[in-house]
């Protein structure tokens, strides 16, 4: 009949909202999620790595998104790292250890997109919280940039002590004594240490780093 016949116009109109609405589903029908814009707020999320491969996911990682061209979505990626110190033979000696072995701290707008394209990367095994990952609270991101920060101006003795432990000083002007400690001031990387001097014990506090053990 006449009157059900369609016009060129309102058949391409329908045509045209169909390729839409099926632009806006995945295979099985489920709506598309929309991405995040870049202007909406990074949060910083942990990621698992393999553990000592932390560095090499951080750099593949970056060239992954300079490739996505989607620089705008991320911002720093840490690798939380501090100075360690220890006494080897007599010689300082001063390395880096990482605070959280087999983790990173990524901050980005999470989305779908970013949150395939970190999980797919080399040496990442995922987010910390599996599909859905809860952001860090930028309170704890301040404590690991305050430990860092604390780590490079004073590194840290690599061997801890505990009392009763037998030590010999190698630095300052009881270099080469043999002492015992008698108490540890981890928060102030210093012993307490007993030492014999002329016949008489005394007792005399020290950094970590001017003894090891005997």
């Amino acid at each position: 009949m006449a009157g059900n016949a369609s016009t060129p116009e309102s058949t391409e109109t329908d045509a045209g909202a169909n390729v839409e609405t099926a632009a806006a589903t995945t295979g099985d029908g489920a709506a598309t999620p929309t991405p995040a814009p870049p202007t909406a707020e990074k949060k910083w999320y942990i990621v698992h790595t393999y553990s000592g491969h932390e560095n090499k996911a951080k750099l593949t990682l970056l060239e992954r998104v300079r490739n996505a061209n989607l620089n705008e979505y991320f911002g720093e990626v840490l690798v939380p790292t501090e100075s360690v110190m220890e006494v080897v033979k007599g010689q300082r000696r001063t390395t880096t250890r990482k605070f959280f072995p087999g983790y990173m701290f990524v901050q980005m707008v999470l989305d779908d997109r970013t949150f395939h394209l970190v999980k797919n990367t080399p040496k990442i095994t995922g987010f910390l919280g599996g599909t859905k990952p809860t952001p860090v609270p930028p309170s704890q991101i301040q404590g690991v940039h305050q430990n860092m920060t604390e780590g490079k101006v004073k590194p840290k003795a690599r061997v801890m002590f505990e009392v009763g432990d037998s030590v010999r000083v190698v630095e300052g002007p009881f270099a080469n004594f043999s002492a015992k400690i008698e108490e540890v001031k981890a928060d102030k990387q210093k012993v307490k240490v007993l030492l014999s001097m002329f016949g008489r014990t005394t007792s005399v506090e020290l950094d970590f780093g001017q003894v090891e053990k005997a």
